[in-house]
């Protein structure tokens, strides 16, 4: 089976390579010469995932799955859940939609939030969805250097680490995305 991963981030592309085994092989979007700047416009995580497959779906008859992450602050009603990207504006810069989540919290006593991806998968028509959530805080301040996006203010319930503290063996044990890929892959071995 050949499925296409709607990213370019390779290191994402061997995790789940390693993760499916060899019977299915896995591609990204360079290698079916997609440079399409692929629309995220839903409202929702599973909308966006779900629209990002679609697309490619659609363009490239080719079985394939995408996934949308978000972080979701109780305190900020669910904030800034499907823009977690973009939260400080368009530039998508990590240290400016820390900051800004970081601001908004400083008086809140309630920290609670969780990390939550969508997997959207297409085979044949077909369309499955697959969700892994990672529950946890939003600390005071940043912690760590490794990890990326809002990992340095976001500490796992259960662990006295940040994200950005943990080793990526560590945090992939329990991260959101793990969860999400875990079950996509179980999904996948009982197709084959």
């Amino acid at each position: 089976m050949e499925l296409v991963f709607a990213t370019n981030n390779n290191n994402k592309l061997k995790e789940i390579q390693a993760a499916v085994g060899e019977k299915i092989q896995l591609k990204n979007l360079s290698d079916i010469n997609c440079f399409d700047d692929i629309p995220e416009t839903r409202e929702t995580l599973e909308g966006n995932a779900l629209q990002k497959a679609e697309y490619i779906y659609d363009k490239y008859s080719i079985n394939c799955f995408a996934d949308d992450t978000g972080l979701e602050i109780d305190a900020l009603n669910g904030e800034p859940g499907v823009y977690s990207a973009r939260y400080a504006g368009p530039q998508r810069e990590a240290e400016d939609n820390m900051a800004k989540v970081l601001e908004l919290m400083k008086s809140e006593t309630n920290r609670k939030a969780k990390f939550r991806t969508v997997m959207a998968l297409i085979i044949d028509d077909q369309k499955y969805l697959f969700e892994g959530v990672v529950e946890g805080q939003i600390l005071t301040e940043k912690t760590g250097k490794d990890g990326f996006g809002y990992d340095p203010i976001f500490q796992p319930d259960g662990y006295s680490l940040s994200f950005a503290e943990m080793s990526l063996a560590d945090k992939n044990k329990i991260s959101h995305r793990a969860k999400a890929v875990y079950k996509l892959v179980e999904f996948l071995k009982k197709k084959q």
